[in-house]
């Protein structure tokens, strides 16, 4: 008799690390997400830089070091139009007016965790990469049955991502305190809400489980 189980050990030949819109738009203070009249308010953005850049951005920084050195692959994915105009934007994504012009600053990957020269990195218009992309064909290509998840912002398309992965067959691992959202009552909400889709380790436990199993 099968047992499926949610509680499994991430095996490093088939498991893959995806950063969630680590960008300037959405990572750095002068990012497009902070600077027009509709962003966050100066308390969220104080709260969300506070655990961005002594938490998050750290953690994210120690798990892809450990995963680049375990042999496990390392995805990004960011917020990008793939026209100049932002056409292709999904429509949430124009009412909400989430605009990443095709190779703007803002569609740079955080330079805290910049990408290797042979890493995979997949823009996206939507809120889930595995609507707007073709990470799914890609992972499969790669062998990959297992994601290590984490980056920005919790609530919102690292949520989407998790809930993707899980139905598409992927056992999913997040990384709560490599992740960052604007308030901590947001952050704790989503830890409870997505809890049941997915495995939650620290950045310290899962770089244990990882070297265990080097």
């Amino acid at each position: 008799m099968t047992i499926y189980s949610r509680e499994i050990p991430v095996v490093r030949e088939q498991t893959a690390l995806l950063f969630i819109d680590v960008q300037n738009y959405t990572a750095h203070r002068d990012g497009g997400e902070f600077s027009g009249s509709g962003g966050p308010g100066a308390s969220e953005r104080d709260y969300y830089f506070e655990r961005m850049e002594n938490l998050a951005l750290p953690n994210m920084q120690r798990l892809q070091a450990e995963c680049r050195a375990a042999g496990v692959e390392v995805l990004y994915t960011l917020i990008e139009n793939l026209t100049a105009d932002g056409r292709d934007r999904s429509l949430d994504y124009k009412i909400s007016g989430i605009d990443v012009p095709k190779g703007s600053w803002d569609a740079l990957v955080a330079e805290a965790i910049a990408p290797g020269s042979d890493e995979i990195v997949l823009p996206k218009t939507s809120s889930s990469v595995f609507i707007s992309t073709n990470i799914d064909y890609v992972l499969r290509n790669l062998g990959v049955k297992q994601l290590i998840l984490c980056g920005v912002v919790s609530d919102q398309c690292v949520e989407s991502a998790v809930r993707d992965a899980c139905d598409l067959g992927y056992l999913v691992t997040l990384v709560p305190d490599a992740c960052a959202t604007f308030t901590e009552e947001r952050q704790q909400a989503s830890v409870k809400a997505i809890a049941g889709y997915c495995r939650q380790r620290t950045t310290d436990e899962l770089l244990a489980e990882l070297r265990a199993e080097a």
